[in-house]
């Protein structure tokens, strides 16, 4: 029997596709554009059909109806990391969030420590060898794709067919529909003039030949477009974005420095345009993988002069960052920081960045601290912190004791508030 004709033996509606689903159910769902449209349009539509379905995934782009809270008992999420559209359910305490390294993820869900019954994925048409690509959102779905009961996809001609370990075959599949709306665009973040600033430290720092993680946010964005005069840099990272392109475009990225997966971007997501997507179909030079590939210490950290760029919301006198809550109230999730932090702490030559604004709301609240907010999650530890960049510079940390931390860190708060966290700091014997 064709790979064609096993297609439409389980080519439905998504209706129909979805009723594969079964009260209590887990719905894996890969993370940002990677989500299936339709596919949850169709369960948001018949949601009261069903009771104590869970969604799981990192990063939902869309607010689809399902996250109803009036209809949380039929269909609720439940976060891997939250986004803007699922934040509000779980700040109100309805949305459960499951605490995690990214990079660990694929391993729990083999382990069957997280549920996972069902697999909602995006993906591209078909090729002629029967197999679909996961290339928006690899992540953990590949492991879930092994462990589900039933594996759902969505068929859409703007998803690209990428290179890599991103690929379903047709008999894996359960049921799947067709779709043709243009994928989910994501723009840049704004970039102001502190954004720059802190930008251009972190640039400077980079050398030719250096291997990029570089994560979302208006910071990273800022190092990107600072990075135009460098050479030969390659990328090994979690998240494909414009920046990227855009250096691969004017020349500067060309892999040929990396001295593990010579040759190759790769990342286990894409967030962009649809140029960034249309960049991404068939291109040699990059593979999607599953994120405990792109994200295990041990092998992201075989780059030598791996430069990982994250940010963070608060850190404090002993370097501990909180980039996921603001106190107790969870804000996103540990994603990969912490990750590619110890990979370039492993690297050789390699940098780890944590970057940040000094203040928050208009200059009047410092984000350097004494100690963290009480109930902040600690997403980077104290032992793994490097450098830590503001607009006002850079503070290296890491093999630094408490006081001399703690100095350092004064050193690039906000000119306002170095006279009260010196006076904490005496307090608490630092200084």
């Amino acid at each position: 029997m064709s790979f064609q004709t096993v297609y439409q033996q389980k080519r439905l509606s998504a209706a129909d596709a979805i009723r594969v689903l079964r009260n209590g159910d887990t719905i894996i769902v890969p993370s940002g554009v990677g989500e299936p449209p339709t596919l949850l349009t169709a369960l948001s539509e018949a949601r009261r059909d069903f009771r104590g379905i869970q969604v799981s995934q990192i990063v939902p782009i869309r607010k689809f109806d399902y996250m109803d809270l009036e209809t949380a008992e039929n269909v609720r999420h439940t976060a891997y990391f939250f986004g803007g559209c699922t934040r509000p359910g779980g700040q109100a305490g309805v949305y459960d969030y499951y605490p995690n390294h990214f990079s660990e993820m694929p391993e729990m869900l083999r382990r069957e420590m997280f549920p996972a019954d069902v697999v909602f994925a995006l993906v591209s048409p078909m090729d002629q060898h029967g197999y679909f690509s996961t290339s928006l959102g690899t992540d953990y779905t590949m492991a879930a794709v092994k462990r589900a009961r039933a594996v759902v996809l969505e068929v859409n001609p703007n998803v690209p067919f990428a290179y890599g370990n991103c690929h379903i075959h047709i008999s894996e599949v359960t049921a799947l529909c067709e779709s043709e709306a243009p994928v989910t665009e994501v723009g840049l973040p704004k970039i102001g003039p502190v954004q720059e600033a802190i930008g251009k430290y972190v640039a400077d720092m980079i050398p030719d030949g250096a291997t990029l993680q570089i994560g979302y946010g208006s910071i990273p964005d800022a190092v990107v477009m600072q990075l135009t005069h460098k050479h030969d840099l390659g990328i090994h990272t979690e998240m494909v974005g414009d920046g990227i392109m855009t250096l691969v475009e004017a020349g500067v990225v060309t892999n040929r420095k990396k001295n593990y997966q010579t040759g190759k971007m790769l990342a286990t997501f894409a967030l962009g345009s649809k140029k960034l997507y249309q960049f991404m179909d068939r291109n040699p030079a990059l593979e999607m993988h599953p994120v405990d590939f792109t994200n295990d210490p041990f092998l992201a950290g075989q780059n030598d002069n791996l430069h990982a760029i994250n940010a963070t919301m608060q850190i404090d006198f002993l370097g501990q960052c909180g980039s996921e809550s603001l106190g107790v109230v969870p804000y996103s999730g540990t994603g990969g920081q912490s990750d590619f932090v110890r990979s370039a702490n492993r690297s050789k030559g390699g940098k780890a960045f944590i970057v940040l604004p000094a203040t928050a709301k208009d200059d009047t609240i410092s984000r350097i601290v004494p100690t963290l907010t009480p109930g902040t999650h600690v997403s980077t530890s104290k032992n793994d912190v490097n450098y830590v960049v503001t607009e006002f510079g850079v503070a290296q940390l890491r093999g630094k004791t408490a006081k001399q931390r703690c100095e350092a860190l004064i050193g690039i708060a906000h000119p306002d508030f170095r006279g009260e966290l010196r006076e904490a700091a005496r307090k608490m014997k630092l200084l």
